[in-house]
């Protein structure tokens, strides 16, 4: 039931959901084609990377099988090298993030917009992890990596020696001491009967 003097406003018969789906849809369209357009374009930064990094991955022993070299499909692209190291693009789309993950979390390795830089520094990295596979199959257990190469350890510093380098030097010493002592210790005695030990004088 209506107030009297209240004001209807008529539902317009032109407004239709299936208008406001359509443009709904349209946007998300647009929005795809978006992201789609960012992936395509790091992925295809990344092929480049990968191709100019194929000698070095050519170059890898057969036998090893640490590495992946293999650009992964999906919201992100990478490049993968190893298990824990990879290399994405920044949001500009344009700058080439070498990444490790560690126990510690997440590190940068590099980071540059120049390609070349990027795959030397991933060369140096293929080639340390080369080395240090060689090194631990050869039984060293020291690791290749100047960044997770274990600190040196401080020698211990030799035991505190007694004065003249020998043990009855020492022994000398001590009973020294304690020679001296016991006459500083007379002596005081001395002084303090001295009264006593001149009236026993004086009655005889």
């Amino acid at each position: 039931m209506q107030d009297a003097g209240e004001t209807v406003t008529p539902i317009d018969p032109s407004r239709k959901l299936s208008d406001a789906v359509r443009e709904v849809k349209n946007a998300l369209a647009d929005r795809d084609d978006v992201v789609v357009d960012m992936r395509e374009a790091h992925r295809m930064r990344l092929d480049l990377l990968a191709a100019e990094l194929a000698p070095v991955f050519a170059d890898v022993p057969a036998d090893n099988d640490s590495f992946d070299f293999a650009v992964s499909s999906g919201l992100q692209p990478r490049l993968w090298i190893d298990a824990v190291s990879h290399i994405a693009m920044g949001r500009d789309r344009r700058t080439y993030r070498f990444l490790k993950d560690t126990r510690i979390g997440r590190v940068v390795l590099a980071e540059s917009t120049d390609m070349k830089t990027v795959a030397d520094h991933v060369t140096r990295y293929v080639a340390e992890r080369v080395v240090e596979r060689q090194r631990m199959m050869e039984g060293e257990t020291e690791p290749a990596l100047a960044g997770f190469a274990r600190p040196p350890v401080a020698e211990a510093e030799p035991p505190l020696q007694a004065a003249g380098g020998g043990f009855w030097p020492a022994v000398f010493s001590t009973l020294g001491v304690i020679t001296a002592g016991a006459l500083v210790g007379l002596a005081l005695a001395a002084l303090l009967f001295w009264d006593r030990l001149s009236a026993i004088k004086i009655s005889f």
